[in-house]
């Protein structure tokens, strides 16, 4: 029980460490640079720790992200583009869920790749330089296969990560 409360305190901890406003701000401003170069829309989610009742219910940090993926209505992009960065701090878990426009042209080999440069940063206790390195790769690849058609768009998710 003693490790179960410190890792969840420490999960915690790390939230308000590790993710200041100002790091939320840079990430921002990496996902919005990223969306001028694309037609994909990125959301970043930070949660200290799953949910209690999650837990109690055999909740997984990928059915996590997926569920948090239709709440936050990332699928509800224009051109089916959204796609969600979603880290669980208290299980070191990354999760990448894409909407389908994306799905179709994005292999899930790239999207692993991502993830393992950000588990390498975390590793190293580099916690806003790992989510800074996934936003902007998410946003290379997507340029690469999702590329800007040079009309403006309207930013349909916000850029500012959320943290639960």
């Amino acid at each position: 029980m003693q490790r179960i409360v410190t890792n969840l305190f420490g999960a915690w901890f790390q939230i308000g460490r590790q993710f200041p406003a100002s790091a939320l701000d840079a990430i921002a401003k990496t996902v919005a640079a990223g969306e001028g170069t694309h037609r994909g829309e990125l959301r970043v989610v930070i949660e200290s720790r799953l949910p209690v009742s999650a837990v109690a219910s055999g909740v997984t940090a990928r059915h996590r992200a997926a569920m948090l993926f239709s709440h936050l209505r990332v699928w509800d992009t224009e051109d089916n583009s959204g796609v969600l960065l979603y880290v669980l701090l208290a299980e070191h878990r990354i999760e990448i869920v894409a909407d389908r426009g994306i799905s179709r042209v994005v292999a899930p080999a790239e999207w692993d790749a991502i993830t393992a440069h950000m588990r390498d940063e975390f590793a190293n206790g580099h916690y806003r330089e790992a989510v800074r390195t996934g936003v902007a790769e998410a946003g290379a690849l997507l340029t690469r296969h999702f590329p800007s058609d040079g009309k403006p768009r309207e930013n349909q998710l916000p850029d500012r990560p959320l943290v639960l």
